[in-house]
């Protein structure tokens, strides 16, 4: 697939509200969720969507996406709502190389996530992470410039295949016991610049609380464009806003 941009559902200017008809991504029984891509959309259409991105998560070793566009494409033959195929696809390692699935041709955008924070050493968890702060092997300063470069170095990669959206945006901090005051204004700009250039999104998680308040407000003020995202693994879940709507 290559990386034409196309209008991506539920982006609205920085400068305006966001637009709550619309949810930019949620899980189905095909990955992380728990219902079929059917009962996603009539739950959906009950909260009054009028726009939904799935967004299932994918590795190396999916291989089930031809039947997930399948019955995405079979769905919107049901519905007045506009449907959107997408994948959540993890950040694995230092240079921002991606856990792509080998045929991402189905797919009409890519979430990129950083659960996990890629070193030269492997990928660490929010556990291990921690034990290496505790263990003084990572700084807090580090962690957040790590942080940041491999999310910039994830996005401009998957933006060269397909439009980009950032999941549950340095949320990972969060994960670790970090605040996200340890994000200088210039690891914040860094982030906005490559948002900015790639065309990339910025999800406003609603099942992860993320990003903060601060963050939000400040990649507006930097212009980057942001959606509501539930995030939902249950078809009850998605289109429901709280914190979304306090930030």
């Amino acid at each position: 697939m290559g990386a034409e941009r196309e209008s991506v559902i539920g982006v609205v200017s920085a400068v305006d509200a966001l637009d709550l008809t619309a949810d930019a991504h949620v899980h189905t029984g095909f990955s992380a969720g728990r219902d079929a891509v059917g009962v996603v959309v009539s739950a959906a259409d009950r909260a009054g969507l009028g726009a939904l991105t799935f967004a299932d998560q994918v590795g190396p070793e999916t291989t089930w996406l031809s039947t997930y566009a399948d019955s995405v494409r079979r769905a919107q033959r049901r519905t007045e709502m506009k449907l959107r195929i997408a994948a959540e696809v993890e950040v694995v390692r230092p240079d921002g190389w991606l856990a792509l699935p080998p045929d991402i041709s189905y797919l009409e955008a890519l979430s990129v996530a950083v659960s996990r924070l890629p070193l030269l050493t492997g990928v660490a968890g929010p556990r291990e992470v921690r034990a290496m702060l505790t263990a003084g092997e990572l700084s807090t300063d580090q962690v957040a410039e790590q942080l940041v470069d491999v999310t910039v170095r994830g996005i401009e990669r998957a933006s060269r295949y397909a439009p980009t959206q950032l999941a549950r945006p340095l949320g990972l901090l969060a994960q670790v016991g970090l605040d996200d005051a340890v994000l200088g204004p210039d690891l914040i700009d860094a982030l906005a610049t490559a948002c900015r250039e790639t065309g990339t999104v910025v999800e406003i998680s609603e099942a992860w609380r993320s990003p903060s308040p601060r963050m939000v407000a400040m990649l507006r003020e930097s212009g980057v464009t942001l959606v509501p995202a539930s995030d939902a693994r249950y078809a009850t879940e998605v289109g429901h806003w709280q914190y979304v709507r306090r930030v």
